[in-house]
Order: structure tokens, then sequence, then C-alpha cells
């Protein structure tokens, strides 16, 4: 299938080209606004699918709008008319197109002349009207809030919110793909003459910049953010494609002894922390209890030995673990419990805590297994 698409590097069209190639369809026509003109033509040729995408949202004067957004489409469409091609053709209009306003009356003008070219050629036209479109390789600063506010935060520049009251209807770049590869299979998501992508976003634009202040300070605090939420999981995505390149790590605490280090890698609001420990060659860590947190210890380098016994018993269980075989042990309540370095290196073992560290109430009590 011959795919051509126009506003190539665009927002949208880079994402969906990207998603395409994914899915190995290789005969895509890129067009975009430093393409020869010429190609144009010869594309409209032999493509078996348009996807329309180029247009103008920030012209330097309004008279471009019209000549961007009504004026391109009927080159394209003349060029499909000239070569007979009646394939599917896709536009993407916006939300606006229903506003008094330049850029809205440019919108519905592509829409009224691609819905007169369906009736008089027979083509099967698509029609969206997107709402506020977000997700990586949106550019900053032009006319996406949200690639403003995540591009802004991560770089530490100010933003500027007028009223955290106003409710935003978003569509998530993904989404928005995989509805329009859809369309590919006939299997668009039709409403009436529109065509729309199922899942849209409606947020206060307060809680998106809360929101992305709070992914800022999960480096500091450790918290990731809920990814059951749908919106704080595709927001989040966002955001780290906005980090500056020379800040994709952060460091993390290691509190270090003589024994080794003990380090907090993330911590969850609903699901517990994760950390990593680190004990020298012959040396035992833990000898305590808990009441109600329990644990999983994951040994990824080096062997030892985790050992248990009942605070009230006198039967020492062991489970000799090593990086060499991938065995989950859980650390029930109400053991006392220690892991030893039997190696001759430093024996690293993930370990995973149903709550976060509280030095208000550790419900931690020392207690040695052998004693």
């Amino acid at each position: 299938m011959n795919i051509l698409i126009t506003g190539a590097k665009g927002f949208i069209g880079r994402n969906l080209i990207a998603e395409l190639k994914n899915r190995d369809f290789c005969d895509i026509y890129e067009f975009d606004i430093d393409t020869p003109s010429s190609f144009l033509d010869e594309y409209c040729a032999s493509c078996d699918f348009v996807f329309h995408l180029a247009g103008v949202n920030r012209p330097q004067n309004q008279d471009e709008f019209m000549e961007g957004n009504f004026g391109f489409t009927s080159d394209l469409l003349a060029s499909l008319k000239k070569h007979h091609n009646n394939c599917p053709i896709m536009i993407s209009s916006s939300i606006q197109a229903e506003l008094d306003n330049p850029y809205g009356k440019s919108k519905k003008a592509g829409e009224d002349l691609i819905f007169e070219y369906g009736k008089e050629v027979g083509a099967k036209v698509l029609v969206y009207r997107f709402p506020n479109v977000f997700g990586k390789w949106c550019r900053p600063n032009y006319n996406s809030a949200v690639a403003t506010f995540c591009n802004n935060i991560a770089n530490g520049l100010p933003i500027q919110v007028n009223d955290e009251n106003v409710i935003m209807n978003l569509v998530y770049i993904d989404d928005l793909v995989y509805e329009l590869i859809n369309s590919l299979d006939g299997n668009e998501n039709r409403v009436g003459r529109f065509c729309e992508v199922p899942v849209v976003h409606t947020v206060k634009l307060g809680e998106i910049v809360r929101l992305i202040h709070s992914f800022k300070e999960s480096r500091q605090n450790l918290y990731v953010p809920d990814m059951s939420d749908a919106f704080t999981k595709k927001l989040y995505s966002t955001y780290l494609s906005y980090l500056p390149k020379d800040r994709f790590s952060y460091e993390l605490t290691m509190n270090k002894d003589n024994r080794g280090s003990f380090t907090e890698f993330v911590r969850t609001k609903y699901n517990g922390q994760f950390s990593v420990n680190i004990s020298k060659p012959g040396i035992t860590k833990g000898n305590h209890w808990h009441h109600t947190k329990n644990e999983k210890f994951l040994v990824v380098s080096g062997s030892g030995v985790i050992r248990f016994r009942k605070i009230d018993c006198d039967e020492i269980i062991e489970y000799f673990v090593s990086g060499e075989k991938m065995e989950v042990v859980d650390i029930p309540v109400g053991y006392t419990h220690n892991i030893e370095n039997l190696g001759d290196c430093d024996m690293v073992t993930l370990m995973w805590a149903n709550e976060c560290f509280d030095p208000n109430n550790p419900d931690t009590y020392y207690l040695e297994v052998q004693e």
C-alpha cells in the first residue's frame, strides 16, 4: 500500500510515520513544506491512501490560514482528480472549525471542500476534528499548552497560567495514531459525518500543571506517579520527552557503611518501595522482624543465604540465593531474618517492601536469628 502523508514533519506526521514503519508499512510518501511541489503530483498518481495532516496554525498574517488550510487542500484534491485517483483521504481538522475566527473558518472551508470532493468523485473521506493533542515531539511555546508546560517545567523555565479552572479536552498522540492506522483498514471511529479519536481526557488546566510539577519533584522524593490513571501515565511519558539532554539521569542517596550500602530507588503511594542493598563479603545484614511490613528479596549478583526464625521458636530456616538463579524470597511477618554474603565479591539484592519507610513508625524490631 502506498500511503501519502502531508505535513510529514509535523507533530502528528512524525508519530504516525514512526508507527507505520514499526508495522512494516514501507511505501510511505512523505510530503512537507520543503518538499519539491512536483513530488505532490507524482505521489497523487500512485497513492492508495492519503493522510492530509498539513496545515497552518501560527501564520505571520491571517490570510495564510485560508491559503494553507484551504488552498493547499484544493491543490491536493486537484492532483488526485487529475490522475483519477479516488483513494480514501483523511483530513485533520479542528474543533475550532465550529468557531467564527480566521483559523476556524479556514478549517471549516477545508472540511466543506473535502466533503464535496467525496460526493463528486465517490471517494471515501474521513474528517477528524482534533481537540488538543499532546505527546512526544510536540513543539513547545507554539500551540500546545501541555507541550509548553512540560518543556518549561522540565527545563526550569517559568510558566503562565491565567485560569487554573479552564477545562481542556486532550487526546494523546498514541491514541490518535492508532485510530488513524485503524482507518487504513476501514475501522475508523465514525460519529455521523465526522470521525473521532475514541479516548479523550477532560482535565482542568491547574491539575495538569500540578501533575507536571509532581513529576519533576519525583526525582527528589522518589515517588513515581500513579500509573493506574491513564492520563497521568500518558502525561508522565510526555514530560520525560522534554527533559534536557544532560539531565536524563539523577543521583540517589546511598546509605553507606563498612558493611556495604542501602539505597532507596522508587517509592509509590499505594504499592510500597523498591531499594538496592549491597553487602560486602562475609557481612550479615538484618536480624530484625516486622508486625505488618513484608518484603521480597531478589539477589541479582553474588551469592548468600537468607535465614528465618519465627520469633517464638528455635527452628532456623535457610534459603541459599545467587545471582545465577533469579529467585524471589518472601519475607513473612513475625519472622526475624537476615541475609549473609557467602561469596568473595559484593552481593547485590533488590528489595521490595509493601510500605514506604516511615521513621515515625518503622515497624522494625531487632532480634538475632542465631542467638
